[in-house]
This record gives structure tokens, C-alpha cells and sequence, in this order.
């Protein structure tokens, strides 16, 4: 959080060694997503799947890694998974970056409808208000 991210590596892979978990990989994964080094982090998020596929949160951060990339066609599946695992908080999120994606798409219905679904789960998310009143105002 401080942005010692050398220093959360260290500590990630400490704690990977004593106790493996897909919550610490993708951490892990984060902190490198914040130095740049995006095929680290997707590996990261990868190991973290199979350790425990049921959690979401690899799945999700492995489209929003690849929307960052510009590759919208191989995220989507990754965050469709995402929205159906079986343990994922917060359940937002795979919403908005399927949006996100499908609006770099150009498929702006579909966008408009994950960004809604967003704000049904979570109303208060404002990222994806902000991008549905970004859609409202190209759309005029």
C-alpha cells in the first residue's frame, strides 16, 4: 500500500513458502501488476487457479491484466469465469471489467448492461456510474 512493492514481494513469497495460498499468489500478482510486469502477474494469478479454482478474484485480475494489454477478446472469458466462481468478493468488479471490455469492443449495449449490473450488486461503485454516464454522453 505504501508503495514498497520490492519489499511486498519479498513478504508474498515468504508467506507462499510457509503456507501456499491463491489469495497470497494473487497478491502477488497485484504487486507486480504495479511495477508493470504484467505476464508475472497473470502468471501469478494462474498459480493462485490451481491452487483454488473456485476463487474468482484470479480470474477477474487476469482480464483486467489483459484488457490493459489491449487483448478485450482474451479477457472476456477469463471474467465470465470470473463472475460465475463460487468464491469472489466483491462481485462487482467481474461486471465492470467484462464492460470494459466489451465497450473497447465497440459493443456498447452489452457494456451498458454489465455497468448497470455493477451498480445493481454494489449502487455506490462509482466507477461504474461514471462509465455509464461517459456512455449517456457519447450516445448524445
Amino acid at each position: 500500500m505504501d508503495g514498497d512493492y520490492d519489499r511486498a514481494i519479498e513478504l508474498y513469497r515468504g508467506s507462499i513458502a510457509l503456507h501456499p495460498t491463491a489469495e497470497a499468489h494473487t497478491f502477488l500478482g497485484w504487486t507486480f501488476h504495479f511495477q508493470g510486469k504484467i505476464q508475472e502477474a497473470i502468471a501469478e494469478c494462474k498459480r493462485a487457479i490451481a491452487l483454488d479454482p473456485d476463487f474468482g478474484n484470479p480470474y477477474n485480475d487476469i482480464g483486467a491484466y489483459l484488457i490493459d494489454l489491449g487483448l478485450f477478446d482474451e479477457a472476456i472469458p477469463w471474467i465470465e469465469r470470473a463472475i460465475v466462481a463460487k468464491r469472489y468478493e466483491p462481485r462487482h468488479f467481474p461486471h465492470f471489467n467484462l464492460g470494459r471490455a466489451y465497450l473497447a469492443k465497440g459493443s456498447i449495449n452489452r457494456a451498458r448492461e454489465l455497468f448497470q449490473k455493477a451498480l445493481e450488486i454494489e449502487p455506490r461503485y462509482t466507477l461504474a456510474s461514471q462509465a455509464l454516464e461517459k456512455l449517456r454522453r457519447m450516445l448524445n
